[in-house]
């Protein structure tokens, strides 16, 4: 495959909400698309490149099917499922019609699970997609000219994705439609949503609400009497769910890639909640412009931006591929999309390629965003004012210098010991909690985090500088204790302001603002300061003084709150999410309290403060450990699930002469928190910790069915012993050569066929090396622990998968050189449930999300 040479721009948006997955019944009926175009206007366009009659049905529905949890947060959509909602409905024909969208919306999710490889993916939601556009294309204006194609793409790549692992696919699904002026266009704009979806349910939210969202999106750009200056290209995404191989496919072979400049990327998590932009392409400040222009309403921060950069959110969506394998930047609305493809600098986007960008929303009202190297000079110009204040101030007059330096720096320690002891304490606290079994008590109930561990917090900060007021810096006076201490705290935030610019990290525009607004609230009423007792004068002009980064700070907190939450529920079993949500409340503690310390030496007496806040926690601790508070919610207004993955598994393992020397039947279950199945065995006894399953360590992952190489994630899972399985379309492997190579190498050729979503595995074994293989760009790339992992999958009609491994190894080697497992895994159609995994899911309870498949699992030595 030839990798596009196209530069673009690219930003990327997060939803905390969209379209809730109603229905996950993979066996409902499926009602007839309807047309959902506006009917008014006139019924002329451009001439398509390509006319597309509706897919035909394959006959039969054995071919098996797809899977995918790609476990973590995915970029937002624009309008989620309550504005879908609450949108009038009057819509003229050039305006986006919300109740339109919220029809495409309903009719591609009637169509339910939507895998890849199942006739739902590859033929229904194809036809839907094509009637509608067909019908769009009717409604559409002389202005423009519409042309649709279908990609039909095979290739393979590596990533480094939950450890590293390479990707293959077959014969996948892209629906492609530009929309250009009348005479064409040399530049696009890519709007990219996915219709495919995870097994078991008709994911709504992700993403078909964004498809929605692009069907009228093209609806209003196409009915404008305005010609657009470059080309909008909307790429209908077929396969996402499969760790990003459609978006592959198009961004590496399809011709209209080339033109690509800008890119934005629609896509869902939650099921609820406002947008936010939170990644833009590298060095393209031109794009957050665009965002400030042209978004009604705003919701970005660079902090959102830094923190999935940072790998700490173990999720990932098309903006990896684009931006990896095309060189693309992205982002949505039909506001920004409108005005990238109206404007000059998306022709000329490499001069406009230079630097980053600081960028923040002001409580959703307006966006600030300013360069990155402005935003150096500014922080640089803070940080040196308040160093030059606090040396002055600490250093005059001389002959009391010495003594000043020995109190501020005592202030100073003291401040960090508070820190210290808070952080340890509280997360003792999550540990303790995590360890009796109450883990996630406030995952549906928000202000039991807050109520537990922010008083622990507090309480733990209020004692300790209580203590050292009483006993260590007693006798002295409390207006000089008091502007120490606050000084202490000035120099943290400019030491943190300093090594943060110094990072390059654009969100050091928050330690400005915890830097320039106390500073200068101190220089306004340094006299307040002087004076005995803290006045209500002197009170009023501090908190005023303090406003703005205690405002923003709180909204930021929130922010990062709602994005975080939601992944500490499918975080993997290995993860104490008590300890890493009690951690950021401890430092959002930490950050709020750093200019309140002072008034702790101010005031008289702190006791009624430390018993209210000791009372709070204490009764919050009792209710939490007498499990009062359920994690899990079925609400339908806030939904929180215990998510559950259930595979009926068949394993065979055979020896190097084929001898099968072990197999096994059983249903093998993850849980996708730490809780694991406590919760779960109270419902379905026999589901206990007395079936943890064993691993095979002779096997690469631990001879475990895995659809993605997400081991070091869930170390503990559940074997219920189940009968056999024998799928009506088995997976057929087949060894077509084995060939000596130079340098002690032997080549391994293979041949497979099955269903449409299977996971290779290898091994090396000692003194055996893999060398090459004809995956990816021909470097085998190891998953964490060394074994070696390929993500398989096929659209309909594909032909039997060809590959080759070749290994360098010893001369003796009686044991064989390599262990190659491969798993079948049937997401669809007759194979995908067996009787007793229909009757093991009936019975869990209706807080959980339990998605369920058959597999089969074949171990070669060779």
């Amino acid at each position: 495959m030839e990798q596009s040479t196209a530069a673009a721009a690219v930003w990327r948006l997060r939803a905390t909400g969209g379209h809730r997955d109603r229905d996950r019944d993979p066996d409902r009926g499926h009602p007839a698309a309807r047309d959902d175009g506006d009917t008014g206007g006139k019924k002329r366009g451009g001439r398509r490149r390509r006319q597309l009659p509706p897919q035909p049905l394959p006959e039969g529905r054995g071919a098996p099917l797809v899977l995918l949890y790609l476990l973590g947060l995915r970029a937002l959509v624009h309008v989620s499922h309550r504005q879908l909602l609450s949108q009038p409905s009057a819509a003229g024909p050039r305006e986006f019609s919300a109740p339109r969208a919220r029809g495409y919306l309903d009719n591609i999710t009637a169509i339910g699970p939507r895998t890849v490889g199942s006739p739902e993916n590859e033929v229904l939601a194809v036809n839907y997609l094509l009637e509608q556009i067909q019908a769009i294309e009717r409604e559409s204006t002389d202005a423009h000219k519409i042309s649709v194609d279908i990609q039909r793409p095979t290739g393979s790549f590596s990533i480094d994705f939950l450890g590293g692992f390479t990707s293959y696919y077959a014969n996948i699904t892209n629906v492609i439609v530009k929309l250009e002026p009348r005479n064409g266009a040399e530049h696009a704009v890519l709007s990219n949503c996915h219709f495919d979806s995870v097994p078991n349910t008709p994911g709504a939210s992700d993403d078909a609400v964004s498809c929605a969202v692009m069907l009228e999106i093209l609806n209003t750009l196409s009915k404008s009497s305005e010609p657009l200056q470059h080309a909008v290209i909307f790429l209908f995404n077929g396969a996402e769910e499969n760790i990003l191989q459609a978006s592959h496919g198009f961004i590496t072979q399809h011709e209209w890639a080339k033109s690509i400049r800008a890119f934005i990327n629609l896509e869902a998590a939650g099921v609820g909640g406002k947008e936010l932009v939170f990644q833009t392409g590298p060095e393209n400040p031109w794009l957050v412009q665009a965002y400030v222009v042209a978004a009604k309403h705003p919701f970005a921060s660079v902090v959102a931006q830094e923190i999935f950069q940072s790998g700490i959110i173990p999720a990932d969506t098309d903006f990896r591929i684009y931006r990896d394998f095309g060189n693309v930047p992205g982002d949505n609305i039909l506001g920004v999309l409108k005005y990238l493809a109206t404007s000059d600098k998306l022709a000329k986007s490499f001069e406009y390629r230079h630097g980053n960008v600081v960028f923040f929303d002001v409580l959703g009202l307006f966006v600030l965003a300013y360069p990155a190297r402005v935003g150096t000079i500014m922080n640089c110009i803070t940080a040196a004012i308040a160093f030059l204040y606090l040396s002055k101030k600490v250093l005059q007059p001389k002959t009391r210098a010495i003594h000043n330096l020995k109190k501020f720096f005592t202030a100073f320690g003291i401040t960090l010991i508070s820190w210290v002891c808070t952080l340890v304490t509280v997360l003792i606290v999550a540990v303790f909690i995590s360890v009796i079994g109450r883990s996630l008590s406030w995952y549906t109930h928000f202000y039991v985090s807050v109520f537990l561990y922010g008083t622990a917090a507090a309480a733990n900060l209020v004692l300790v500088h209580t203590l050292a007021k009483k006993f260590f810096l007693k006798n002295m006076n409390e207006q000089y204790l008091g502007d120490i201490f606050f000084d202490a705290s000035l120099m943290i935030w400019s030491i943190a302001l300093a090594v943060v610019t110094q990072m390059g990290l654009c969100s050091a525009f928050i330690c400005t603002l915890w830097v320039a607004f106390p500073l200068l609230v101190k220089l306004m009423i340094h006299k307040e300061f002087s004076q005995k007792g803290a006045t209500m004068k002197f009170v009023m002009m501090y908190m005023l003084g303090m406003f703005v980064p205690y405002l923003y700070m709180l909204y930021l907190s929130w922010t990062v709150f709602e994005m975080f939450t939601p992944i500490m529920g499918r975080s993997g079993s290995e993860i104490l999410p008590d300890v890493v949500l009690a951690g950021f409340i401890v430092v959002i503690t930490m950050i709020l309290s750093s200019y309140f310390i002072n008034f702790i030496y101010l005031v008289k007496s702190t006791k009624t403060t430390l018993i209210t806040l000791t009372a709070v926690f204490v009764v919050t601790l009792i209710l939490v450990c007498s499990g009062i508070f359920f994690p899990y919610s079925s609400d339908a207004a806030n939904p929180k699930p215990k998510r559950v993955f259930l595979q009926h598994t068949s394993r065979r393992f055979h020896d190097v002469d084929g001898n099968v020397v072990k197999s096994d039947s059983g249903i093998w279950i993850n849980g996708f928190d730490y809780n694991g199945i406590s919760h779960i065995t109270p419902h379905v006894p026999e589901i206990n910790d007395t079936i943890r399953t064993a691993c095979e360590e002779h096997a690469p992952f631990c001879g475990l069915p895995w659809i993605l190489p997400v081991h070091f994630m869930f170390r503990k899972n559940w074997y219920l012993p189940a009968p056999e399985i024998f799928p009506r379309s088995p997976l057929h492997f087949k060894v077509l050569s084995k060939e000596l190579m130079p340098w002690n190498s032997v080549r391994l050729s293979f041949e497979v066929s099955g269903p449409s979503h299977m996971s290779l595995y290898v091994r090396p074994h000692e003194g055996s090396v893999l060398s090459t293989w004809s995956l990816g760009d021909g470097i085998p790339v190891a998953s964490l622990g060394g074994d070696y992992f390929v993500f398989y999958s096929h659209g309909l009609q594909a032909t039997p998968w060809h590959f080759w491994v070749e290994l360098t190894a010893p001369e003796k080697h009686s044991d064989g050189i390599v262990s190659l497992a491969i798993a079948a895994h049937y997401f669809f159609g007759e194979d995908q449930k067996s009787p007793q995994l229909y009757a093991l899911l009936e019975r869990f309870p209706n807080w959980t999300f339990s998605s369920g498949w058959s597999c089969t699992y074949d171990l070669f030595v060779f």
